[in-house]
């Protein structure tokens, strides 16, 4: 068990885009930041390089967190090898994107495992530790579209939505052994997930946006490692809106 590390953070989702903004925001000489990826590990690996770069201390662990099993086993291997977890960012999420009326039962079921049950799985996993040491920080990641809503995403609004009321409820149930449970509701953010969206769509969502731009994943990544932070020890329970004003 490593006695040297100040502070350990797991970001799931971890390898790109907003994952690893939070990271690399995160990082410092006294944090173990913990990426958990699915895909390729080349991604994974070359973030865990970045967070080491700027002096921090990274490990990429591939496991599904819509398994119940992996994510249990991914915990297990953090607290042996350093006795507790500070925050969970619970980041992964994917899109399959259709209409109500012709979506496919396995694209319902894909998006809601992982983008709801994942995190459920991963914060359940994480809670006894937490509560064992009285303090811990949980950051779910919602969406607009969550308390919007968005045509043609009802099986990734209805995940999102969901996260946010289970971030409510957690909250309240941990409360008591000192740990806050918020979420982060990022707006239109530039990423892999919208850099494949039409532009016509992208200029549509722009004309959405008060402040004129689309927002990166540095932004997202700032709301996250405040809430992270001792200054938001009396901060629980909340959705943090960054967006732009797309809504308010």
């Amino acid at each position: 068990m490593n006695t040297d590390t100040k502070r350990v953070v797991v970001v799931t989702g971890g390898s790109r885009g907003i994952g690893r903004a939070i990271g690399l925001r995160m990082a410092d000489a006294g944090t173990k930041i913990y990426l958990n990826y699915s895909g390729d590990s080349q991604d994974a690996e070359e973030a865990a390089r970045l967070i080491e770069d700027t002096g921090g201390t990274a490990c990429a662990i591939r496991a599904s967190v819509a398994s119940r099993q992996e994510v249990q086993g991914f915990f297990n291997k953090i607290v042996q090898e350093c006795g507790r977890v500070d925050v969970l960012v619970n980041n992964a999420g994917i899109t399959i994107d259709g209409l109500l009326v012709r979506m496919k039962e396995d694209d319902w079921d894909r998006v809601l495992a992982i983008n709801l049950k994942g995190a459920f799985y991963c914060m359940q996993a994480v809670a006894k530790t937490m509560m064992k040491q009285r303090s811990g920080r949980i950051i779910n990641m919602a969406s607009v579209v969550g308390v919007m809503g968005n045509a043609g995403q009802a099986n990734y609004v209805a995940s999102k939505a969901g996260l946010i009321g289970l971030t409510k409820t957690v909250a309240k149930e941990l409360a008591p052994r000192g740990i806050t449970v918020n979420a982060v509701a990022p707006g239109f953010i530039d990423t892999s997930m919208t850099a494949d969206l039409p532009e016509k769509v992208k200029e549509a969502m722009l004309a959405q946006i008060p402040l004129r731009r689309i927002g990166q994943p540095e932004d997202v990544a700032e709301a996250v490692a405040f809430l992270a932070s001792e200054g938001a020890s009396y901060i629980t329970g909340q959705v943090i809106h960054v967006n732009g004003g797309m809504y308010m």
